[in-house]
C-alpha cells in the first residue's frame, strides 16, 4: 500500500474511533449495562478492502487492511470526559 493510502486508512480508523467515542447512544447503553451490575469492555475491528478503480485482481489479501488499536493507550481530555461519563476513572499513573 502506498504512503498516501496508508495515511488515509489511518485517518479513517481515527474517524471511526472518534465517532464511536462521541456516540451518546453507545454511552447510554454502556451506562445501562453497568447499572445492571456488569463490567463491560468493547473491542471493535473493521476490515476494509480497497482497490484502484478499474483494476481487477484475484489476490484479495493484498487489498484488505484491518483497523485495530495499538497496544499503547493514549488518553486525551476528550477520552477522559467520555470515560468519566461512564463512571470510569483512570489513575494518573496509568495515563
Amino acid at each position: 500500500m502506498d504512503q498516501q493510502l496508508k495515511q488515509l486508512m489511518k485517518e479513517l480508523g481515527e474517524a471511526i474511533n472518534e465517532s464511536l467515542s462521541d456516540s451518546e447512544s453507545i454511552a447510554e447503553v454502556v451506562a445501562r449495562i453497568k447499572e445492571g451490575g456488569y463490567d463491560i469492555f468493547l473491542v471493535l475491528e473493521a476490515t476494509i478492502g480497497v482497490s484502484k478503480q478499474g483494476e481487477h485482481t484475484t489476490d484479495k489479501t493484498s487489498l484488505v487492511s484491518t483497523l485495530s488499536t495499538n497496544a499503547e493507550l493514549k488518553v486525551n481530555d476528550q477520552d477522559l470526559k467520555f470515560l468519566k461519563s461512564l463512571r470510569i476513572k483512570i489513575d494518573a499513573e496509568d495515563e
